[in-house]
């Protein structure tokens, strides 16, 4: 009962912070949307933020592993490195209110930190394991750098009125790990070609 209240709040939220935005979704929006008491919202979560990013977490933690379960079971490790990066990048597509409202709110200096809750710990762990499959000499690390690079991307991608094309964001991650650029859900058939320096002389 506990797994299923908290699992309803999360969903809720998302939900609503998708039509309305952060700022314009309360807590009593989001227990009125999981039919559940205002008050088991402060029971299971510290507050709206941590809500927020707990939320967002799941969607991720979700959305990660729907991506790899729709591959061949003998799917290698670049495959599921690739189908990876792109189920986060397309999140920053497919929810982009969820997003910017995540990834402002670890950036926001006074009230800002990155929560460490059981959805990302779950979501993680797969990447973790994504990246020792794929041959990260230290995984852990290694998750670290990609998850920075991943919510740069997504910045890159969200960033009201300098919006940058998902191609070449993708082309720089997947230059990162030498992951050919066909594999997972391409945003195009073909790479976007590099900016050459100008020539000299």
């Amino acid at each position: 009962m506990r797994q299923r209240s908290r699992r309803r709040i999360m969903r809720a939220t998302v939900e609503l912070v998708d039509q309305r935005g952060y700022a314009g979704t309360t807590l009593t929006d989001i227990a009125e949307r999981a039919g559940l008491a205002r008050g088991l919202l402060s029971y299971y979560f510290d507050g709206k933020r941590l809500l927020m990013q707990s939320a967002t977490h799941r969607m991720m933690h979700q959305a990660l592993s729907t991506a790899l379960d729709e591959l061949a079971p003998d799917a290698g490790p670049e495959d599921r490195l690739a189908r990876a990066i792109d189920a986060v990048l397309g999140l920053a597509m497919d929810h982009p209110r969820v997003m910017r409202s995540h990834l402002a709110l670890i950036l926001d200096p006074d009230t800002g930190a990155f929560v460490q809750d059981p959805e990302q710990q779950r979501l993680g762990s797969i990447l973790q394991g994504l990246l020792r499959d794929w041959g990260a000499p230290d995984p852990p690390a290694e998750h670290a750098v990609l998850r920075s690079a991943l919510m740069g991307g997504c910045i890159g991608v969200l960033l009201p009125g300098v919006e940058l094309p998902l191609a070449p964001i993708r082309a720089d991650l997947f230059r990162r790990y030498d992951l050919p650029w066909h594999l997972g859900l391409p945003p195009q058939p073909l790479p976007p070609e590099r900016e050459r320096p100008p020539a000299r002389g």
